[in-house]
């Protein structure tokens, strides 16, 4: 949409030399004047060298050696030779704004200083162009053009105006979906800041393409089109609605070991819906209760775009119940906002708690136990970047994500405890937390791929308990283990994962994990765990089915075959 006439009074010296008085591809040049340079140079063909010719010529003009000019040339042998003069440097002596906006020029970053008796530089006049242009294109006009006016020579300097020829103003006219999503066009319209009325901007514009992908519940079924009528944009979208929402589930009923004559219902529940009425809204249910004692609970919402604004509300709930030691409890209440096309931020508040469920074996205990009771109120931020090609399934790109939070943390007193376990400890005190991860994919060929992940954490209190550290261990994290296996108040652990590719999503893969976790809390020692194993992810029509088989050596698990773990699930997606 680039209309660039640059008008200036200079001569291009263009040779077109025969080929049929050449016998061979070689050149020799020198030039002389305000530059001294010679070379000898050979090429695979006349073409190259006389394309070579014209760069040179081209590389003076750039510099303001408009006048520059043949004053040798001839054949020696196989070899051509040729001298050119670069005549004077032709110097600006000013160039105006002209008819340009003034805040349009300073946007464009325009400093009229670097025009006026410095040597002319074509580039740099086609560079502020450029740029000015990109502003009117932002500022609903689609078509200005852009020109040298007032053109004046004088002795060896130049002097001119900018001019602008504005075209029409072009609005935003409604969005349109040419594809089968049943997404609202007004949740669209406000997500990709492309709403009806305001001026036409070809940065929102790409930016919107590039949002896209960034909404795991949409895909392109075609290429993004624009269509200017009556003075106004339609931007047509062809994206399709992606199976990603889960319902899966699984339950069993086993003789219950502790209570005769009873049975034990065990289990998992996934439910996952994402841009629920076609309005971004996401919630998602997790339950999982693999023991006669121990479940866990997990529940989110997402509200994007509240009132209209651009700051998505989201709230969480955790409840984790460890056989007969303790119960936590985790609520969370995010404030969302996506200040560039692939950075998000998240705002947080957050409350957690945790109870022991058992005191009657710590009626004797002189000091305070491992696990305890305690409220823990922080506030923090989270920032995530993500350049994937695909954030559901990605093949290629990277993916940051960074979480830091600071707040009040109270060690309850439990009645079933001796009152002497809490004599000078500092009941209130600050604790903080730092935890992110890198995930970077390389994509060689239609067919292999490798996936790395870097992720760490550091959890700080002078009075740590194990019902309140990081839990690791399990598929998403340290494979060849059980589920939460690990507890940790500082980690680090790396995934590499090499990937073969027999289809679009689905790969066979072979896989090492290492790390290093430290448990201060209960006096352990630094555990370097290792894990490898192999496996494969397939892509059906309605879902996903991974399996994994791995072994994993630590402290507390030898590297032994009776001790391989097989992770494996389907997801089922509508």
């Amino acid at each position: 949409m680039k209309k660039v006439i640059l008008i200036i009074a200079v001569l291009f010296y263009t040779s077109v030399y025969s080929t049929e008085a050449q016998v061979g591809k070689y050149l020799h040049y020198e030039i002389t004047g305000e530059i001294g340079k010679s070379e000898e140079l050979v090429f695979k063909d006349s073409l190259d060298r006389v394309n070579k010719i014209k760069d040179l010529y081209n590389e003076l003009y750039a510099s303001g050696f408009l006048g520059a000019s043949e004053y040798l040339k001839f054949y020696q042998n196989d070899t051509l030779r040729i001298g050119i003069a670069t005549g004077p440097r032709f110097n600006w002596v000013e160039l105006n704004p002209g008819n340009v906006d003034p805040v349009v020029l300073l946007k464009a970053g325009f400093d009229q200083g670097r025009f006026q008796n410095k040597p002319f530089q074509y580039q740099q006049v086609t560079g502020i162009f450029d740029r000015i242009l990109s502003q009117y294109e932002n500022e609903g006009f689609p078509f200005a053009s852009i020109k040298l006016d007032s053109l004046q020579r004088a002795g060896e300097g130049f002097s001119g105006a900018l001019h602008v020829e504005h075209g029409p103003y072009i609005s935003f006219d409604t969005l349109k979906i040419s594809g089968n999503s049943k997404s609202k066009r007004m949740y669209l319209a406000r997500y990709l800041q492309i709403l009806p009325g305001e001026p036409f901007s070809q940065k929102k514009v790409e930016m919107a393409i590039r949002q896209i992908k960034n909404l795991p519940y949409l895909r392109w079924s075609g290429e993004p089109e624009i269509s200017f009528q009556n003075e106004e944009a339609t931007l047509y979208l062809p994206i399709n609605d992606r199976k990603i929402n889960t319902l899966d589930g699984i339950v069993g009923f086993l003789p219950n070991e502790i209570e005769e004559n009873k049975l034990l219902i065990t289990g998992q529940f996934d439910l996952a819906l994402y841009n629920v009425g076609g309005r971004g809204r996401n919630y998602i249910l997790n339950w999982q209760r693999l023991s006669q004692y121990s479940q866990n609970l997990r529940i989110e919402a997402v509200e994007p775009m509240v009132l209209g604004s651009m700051i998505d509300i989201g709230a969480s709930f955790f409840l984790l119940k460890e056989d007969t030691t303790f119960l936590n409890r985790d609520f969370r209440l995010d404030f969302g906002y996506r200040f560039r096309v692939d950075n998000y931020i998240k705002f947080f508040g957050r409350r957690q708690a945790g109870d022991l469920l058992a005191t009657t074996s710590l009626g004797e205990v002189q000091s305070l136990p491992e696990f305890a009771d305690f409220r823990y109120n922080n506030y923090g931020v989270e920032y995530q970047l993500f350049k994937l090609d695909d954030i559901l399934l990605p093949r290629r790109g990277f993916y940051g994500q960074m979480e830091f939070a600071i707040g009040n943390k109270e060690i309850l007193r439990n009645t079933g405890l001796p009152e002497e376990v809490y004599e000078g400890v500092t009941l209130k005190t600050i604790q903080y937390y730092i935890r992110g991860k890198t995930e970077k994919h390389f994509y060689f060929n239609s067919n292999w791929g490798l996936m790395t992940r870097l992720s760490g954490g550091l959890m700080v209190n002078d009075n740590l308990l194990g019902n309140d550290m990081y839990r690791l261990g399990g598929l998403k994290t340290i494979r060849g283990f059980n589920e939460n296996f690990f507890f940790a108040n500082n980690y680090a652990y790396f995934n590499f994962e090499p990937r073969f590719y027999f289809d679009t999503y689905s790969y066979f893969m072979i896989f090492a994990d290492a790390g290093r976790l430290e448990n201060t809390v209960q006096g352990l020692d630094t555990d370097y765990t290792f894990s490898t194993g192999l496996g494969f992810s397939l892509e059906t029509g309605s879902g996903i089915f991974n399996f994994i088989y791995a072994l994993g050596k630590s402290n507390g698990q030898d590297f032994a075959l009776n001790l391989s773990k097989i992770h494996f699930g389907y997801t089922g997606r509508f």
